[in-house]
């Protein structure tokens, strides 16, 4: 029984126009070569290798596995699909030559297998569970049969019967697995904007929270360098401290050291009152540190690496260039109930 294939026409669909013209499919990594006289994972791995050597582990496995099977289990007469973005619409064929290797054929994808199109299929004739399984943003990847045969119905204007109970239930499966998805890219999101953060120095930490604080409406002073120099950042509604609040910020930028309860506590005798204080650890506190700031009589904030990041995230649309030219970010829009 043939095999069915998703292959993504580059990042975005921008040659689906190439493969149907062409009648072909194609992948990318040119610096590869041709991989005509390879016949195994491991030949394709030294080719790869050569041509990227500073490639990372996960990333050299996952460009191996893919360009092996183009050019290696990729059979003839296996049905294959590409998604061309621009008119929500998916190519349905079938593969009709073996692996070549035709560098400018296909802008930037050399690797090449002929193809016969039978024709087009709207995504939205699609059942949810089809859609869901082609939305993988991997180059190529194989299908199961029942999304081909949701395909093939809607190739020749059928609609495959699925009860509404089922459809329904798809449905709430694809808003879980959206939020999910949301989710978990937050996460990772979250944590990049961490390993930003980890790499500033101490003069860039402090000016970052200078940002952080402007970005909330305040005006703030960055205390220079040097011994006896006070609080590190000042913030007030006026930049002077004749309108409260007046926060006063002491930076510890020291990743695998906790700030303990002395430091907190010669943070908070330093304090007057009107004075807010802001005390922020990228190395955490321990927590007798923490209920040291709880139980000050001047409100005191303390704030670690989590914390730091996610402020920066939720205030960031109001940074100035000086903080975003510390911590560069783009907005991600997200599917929505």
């Amino acid at each position: 029984m043939p095999n069915v294939w998703m292959v993504r026409a580059g990042q975005g669909g921008y040659v689906a126009d190439e493969f149907e013209t062409r009648s072909c499919v194609a992948i990318g990594w040119p610096e590869v070569g041709d991989l005509s006289g390879t016949k195994s994972t491991a030949d394709v791995r030294a080719a790869y290798l050569r041509a990227y050597p500073n490639a990372k582990p996960g990333e050299v496995g996952n460009a191996v596995a893919m360009l092996h099977k183009f050019r290696s289990t990729f059979r003839v007469s296996d049905h294959v699909i590409s998604y061309d973005r621009a008119s929500r619409e998916y190519l349905v064929g079938d593969l009709t030559g073996e692996y070549q290797y035709q560098p400018g054929v296909v802008p930037d994808h050399p690797h090449f297998r002929s193809v016969h199109w039978t024709g087009r299929v709207s995504r939205d004739l699609l059942r949810v569970a089809s859609r869901n399984t082609l939305g993988s943003t991997l180059t190529l990847f194989s299908l199961p049969r029942e999304v081909w045969d949701d395909i093939t119905h809607a190739l020749r204007g059928e609609a495959v019967p699925v009860p509404a109970a089922v459809e329904a239930e798809h449905a709430a499966q694809e808003r879980v697995e959206i939020e999910e998805s949301r989710q978990d890219t937050q996460a990772r999101a979250l944590e990049l904007i961490k390993d930003k953060l980890s790499r500033l120095d101490d003069v860039q930490m402090e000016q970052l929270v200078a940002a952080l604080l402007r970005a909330m409406g305040y005006r703030t002073r960055v205390s220079a360098k040097g011994p006896d120099r006070g609080v590190d950042v000042f913030a007030s509604p006026d930049g002077l401290g004749f309108q409260e609040p007046r926060i006063k910020v002491e930076v510890k930028h020291r990743l695998r050291t906790a700030i303990g309860a002395p430091e907190v506590r010669s943070f908070i005798g330093a304090l007057r009152q009107g004075d807010r204080g802001l005390y922020v650890s990228s190395g955490g506190y321990s927590r007798e540190a923490r209920y040291e700031a709880e139980r000050s009589l001047i409100p005191v904030t303390l704030l670690d690496l989590d914390d730091l990041a996610s402020a920066v995230v939720t205030f960031y649309e109001s940074f100035d260039l000086e903080g975003r030219a510390l911590i560069s970010l783009v907005k991600v829009y997200w599917p929505a109930e």
